[in-house]
């Protein structure tokens, strides 16, 4: 497996991917993908922490990180990863985790934030946002709205995390 930076000329690709990722998907709402191409254009987008994973020359894998405001800092959502049904459950999901967190981190970032299955993410490493004062604006379940440090001491972020403008039309339904 490869995994390597998101180019234009993926981008179908990966629309498709996403689509069908969360088509069986427990928790989704069917707008995925829509949501991928509305923060592509987005101020909060960072082009170096969209990645795909590559598994018999086809792209098995998507993971994006985007920026957001806590307190007066400039942070990370991970927000969506995206593995293919057939390529599910063979460490695709985690490396690309692994990846986009050792991009972020040389890049300077401090914390990513995630809503996610509970199950999951706490293998790579996120933990209960609440319990280091982190707030979501969107009251999920406390189980589902987790913080991973990226080599800074979570314990210096506290308040509400503000998104970009996309997550919030998606979730409003715009």
């Amino acid at each position: 497996m490869r995994i390597r930076k998101e180019e234009k000329k993926d981008y179908a690709e990966v629309y498709e991917l996403v689509k069908a990722a969360f088509e069986t998907a427990e928790h989704a709402d069917g707008n995925e993908q829509d949501l991928v191409e509305a923060l592509r254009k987005s101020s909060a987008f960072v082009p170096e922490l969209s990645l795909v994973a590559e598994e018999d020359g086809k792209i098995a894998g998507h993971i994006m990180f985007t920026e957001i405001r806590i307190d007066d800092k400039i942070e990370l959502a991970l927000a969506p990863l995206s593995v293919l049904p057939k390529y599910q459950n063979r460490g695709i999901g985690m490396r690309l985790i692994k990846e986009g967190h050792k991009i972020a981190a040389q890049m300077g970032y401090g914390i990513s934030i995630v809503v996610g299955i509970e199950d999951y993410y706490p293998k790579a490493g996120y933990k209960r946002a609440k319990d280091y004062g982190i707030k979501d604006p969107f009251q999920v379940p406390n189980e589902n709205f987790m913080v991973c440090g990226l080599g800074k001491e979570i314990g210096q972020y506290h308040g509400t995390v503000e998104y970009a403008k996309e997550f919030y039309d998606a979730v409003e339904g715009r």
